[in-house]
């Protein structure tokens, strides 16, 4: 039996929740495998195959186009910055809306609603201009918040590093968009299409404008599997306020600092 545009709707849905219990459940005894400095890889050996996967697709593609699209005027660069970060703030506000936090639920709704309207569909970022804070959040934090583990560090193809509750938090997030979640026509084809155009541009400006620390990782350091699992779980763990990263504020430092320099 064929399905349904109805049927499709709600399966997206359905499988990304069925993910998130079974990987959270998952990422929450995977905890009690933590090493003494705090890293928790238990697949570091398929862990380090995807490493140099994701080094040789960025040596070979992503760093020479992020080159040349670093000839792009910056301002037509940031434009396309604003129109998918505007694109990411429904995301941003349903997150902080499951994690009980109004304030930032309020601020995403916010920025969504004037970017979108005096910003021109988020082209222009208004709500800056007004003076209204930036807010991110997303799906992993939000689990975070409801007491699920960090889990295994897991590096993804193309992706990059992560965690288990992370790699989960990106896939519901992916299926919650509503951008992603059309019936099946060419105009909601076309539309489903601009999230991850928008995203590459943004990922491709930033490999452009932090080329140099990127490439001191990749290139430079000692053990750049090693370097960059550290740097991940460190800033990432700022971010979410965890135990572990509270005593030390990664930035107080160069967090792309190489500990195995002489």
């Amino acid at each position: 039996m064929s399905r349904t545009p109805q049927m499709k709707a709600f399966a997206r849905p359905a499988l990304a929740l069925t993910m998130t219990l079974a990987l959270s459940a998952c990422a929450t005894t995977q905890d009690v495998a933590t090493r003494s400095d705090g890293i928790n890889d238990p697949y570091e050996k398929q862990n380090r195959k995807i490493h140099g996967f994701n080094k040789g697709l960025d040596k070979n593609l992503v760093r020479p186009v992020s080159q040349a699209y670093g000839v792009v005027p910056v301002e037509i660069r940031n434009t396309v910055n604003n129109f998918s970060e505007n694109l990411s703030m429904p995301r941003v506000a349903v997150n902080s809306l499951l994690q009980g936090d109004a304030r930032g639920t309020g601020l995403a709704t916010l920025r969504f609603a004037l970017n979108t309207t005096i910003g021109i569909g988020g082209l222009f970022d208004a709500a800056s201009e007004l003076n209204i804070p930036e807010h991110q959040t997303d799906f992993g934090e939000t689990l975070a918040v409801w007491g699920a583990g960090e889990g295994a560090y897991v590096e993804l193809p193309v992706f990059g590093p992560s965690t288990q509750r992370d790699t989960v938090g990106l896939v519901v997030d992916f299926f919650t968009n509503p951008l992603t979640n059309n019936s099946n026509n060419k105009f909601d084809d076309d539309l489903r299409s601009v999230p991850p155009a928008t995203a590459t541009a943004s990922v491709l400006n930033d490999r452009e404008k932090f080329s140099d620390t990127i490439d001191s990782v990749l290139y430079e350091s000692a053990d750049s599997y090693a370097q960059s699992r550290s740097i991940y779980l460190q800033n990432r763990r700022f971010e979410l306020g965890q135990e572990q990263a509270r005593d030390t504020d990664p930035f107080e430092t160069d967090p792309y600092e190489d500990p195995y320099a002489q």
